[in-house]
């Protein structure tokens, strides 16, 4: 596969482009994004489902600049795919021929089953591990719904509900009933299913968990996997449907560009959660360009990346740590140590696999300064850590590294982030073993050259070498109290 590839993303509402660059063979990252609000499906739904000729050419203008920031990318490959507003349009062949002629960009138009699909895969590869969860992707025409369990995708399936669609047909004439009816029809195809969770895909998603993660002063800017309960969604949905007047949505945290298609993106959100008892719902900030771009990469893997295997961990580790043997063996140590210690500090083992991660990046700020490595170490961490984790793992990872090698956390830091992190307590013993297990590597040697044991609450560390510069690092160390070294 190319080393760069772009991905264009032909919707109802919007036309989308990323543009991603490998780091190795199933690890990347995003170099660019673009959007424009073209509307390509405006007034279709009134004509037949025939493109009109304005819509067709605010695309086809967004598409020209998006083949220009392409090549200024020396990108080798673009994926463009096509969804609800060309394949049920009578006249796309006008649009496609013209793009192809003058843009030499081949636009191939999925169906809606493969567009599910498509946004799953994306969700299993890219989100933590889900069970029994159905992806709902609300795009300007459609919306696709597929079940997801850990990377396995099944029941995938296009509906004819998308905002635009609603907007168009019902809610311009104030027809709200009717849409409800329309909208409660088009989901009776969902049968023989019961989620237990959903994941929210599409702008309509994003825009929901964007207003509640401001309204609650959530600590963490990310809406990729940001979860919450159905409850919190329900009072937000209920308080759109119900607002009169633009300042009534912009008071609810609601972005300007969504005015007009937020209330019908919000009452199809509604009526699903109206036939599922589902309580959590899961936001993903991939979709349908993701899924494009994996299922070129993982071709070969059956659209799956490899067990254990995280992307956003691996272009860290390609693209900021040189000394990946000091890296390794950094990650061996500390977790060799909270092997011994966990049971005594009483500390759940699934704080393991986040200190190996923390581990394994903590290097990666030298990259920026040395100077000031565990500073760009929790700033790469906490922006750049995008895909497998949950926020708690992102923000307990990031703080490990921050304060390695120094003082415990912070209170003000505690404070910011209290809803993300553990106890105190935990929190502590997680630094300690990181900042110990750097303090024990501080002659970089090629395989640890010691052995420990834990007995009686001290840790002792034996060798027949002198450790000159270990010994001095480890007199200043500020250890959690109860964390007893020995040499």
């Amino acid at each position: 596969m190319a080393k760069r590839v772009s991905v264009i993303d032909i919707g109802s509402n919007s036309v989308r482009m990323v543009v991603y660059e490998k780091t190795s063979r199933f690890s990347f990252h995003l170099l660019h994004e673009a959007k424009s609000k073209v509307r390509i499906s405006q007034n279709t739904y009134q004509n037949g489902g025939n493109l009109q000729k304005e819509p067709m050419q605010r695309a086809f203008d967004a598409l020209k600049d998006f083949v220009s920031i392409s090549d200024s990318f020396k990108a080798r490959k673009v994926l463009c795919v096509a969804t609800s507003a060309l394949r049920n349009a009578p006249n796309k062949k006008e649009f496609i021929h013209k793009v192809k002629k003058e843009l030499k960009l081949n636009i191939k138009i999925i169906d809606g089953k493969r567009e599910a699909y498509l946004g799953a895969i994306a969700c299993a590869n890219l989100l933590p591990k889900q069970s029994n969860a159905l992806s709902i992707d609300i795009g300007g025409g459609s919306t696709e719904f597929s079940l997801i369990d850990d990377k396995n995708v099944s029941h995938t399936i296009s509906l004819e509900l998308g905002t635009v669609r609603v907007k168009e047909l019902f809610f311009d004439s104030g027809k709200i009933e009717e849409a409800k009816e329309y909208i409660d029809s088009k989901l009776n195809e969902l049968e023989d299913i019961n989620p237990s969770s959903i994941v929210g895909i599409g702008g309509t998603f994003r825009a929901l968990s964007s207003a509640i993660m401001k309204s609650k002063n959530y600590p963490l800017n990310k809406l990729h996997a940001f979860e919450y309960e159905r409850k919190e969604l329900q009072n937000l949905i209920s308080k759109i449907l119900n607002a009169e007047c633009e300042s009534e949505l912009k008071e609810l945290y609601i972005d300007s560009n969504r005015f007009d298609i937020i209330k019908p993106g919000a009452l199809i959100v509604d009526r699903v959660l109206h036939k599922f008892k589902i309580q959590n719902i899961i936001t993903s900030g991939v979709g349908v360009r993701e899924g494009v771009y994996l299922s070129d990469l993982l071709r070969n893997s059956k659209d799956k990346l490899p067990h254990n295997y995280n992307t956003s961990v691996r272009y860290l580790i390609d693209s900021h740590i040189d000394d990946t043997n000091y890296s390794n063996q950094l990650n061996k140590l500390s977790k060799k140590i909270f092997d011994l210690t966990a049971e005594h500090f009483n500390i759940e083992s699934k704080y393991r696999s986040t200190l190996s991660v923390a581990s394994k990046v903590y290097p990666s700020g030298s990259s920026v300064h040395f100077y000031s490595q565990n500073k760009h170490s929790y700033y790469l961490i906490l922006t750049a850590l995008e895909y497998g984790f949950k926020h708690e793992e992102i923000v307990l990872i990031a703080t490990l590294t921050k304060y390695a090698k120094s003082k415990q956390p912070s209170a003000s830091h505690m404070k910011k982030y209290k809803e993300l992190l553990p106890s105190e307590k935990v929190l502590n013993i997680l630094c300690s073993i990181l900042s110990l297990s750097i303090a024990l590597l501080t002659h970089k040697p090629r395989n640890i050259d010691f052995d420990l044991n834990f007995e009686d609450g001290i840790l002792n560390i034996e060798s027949s070498k002198s450790h000159y510069l270990t010994k001095n690092a480890l007199k200043r160390l500020s250890l959690e109290k109860d964390f007893r070294v020995t040499f």
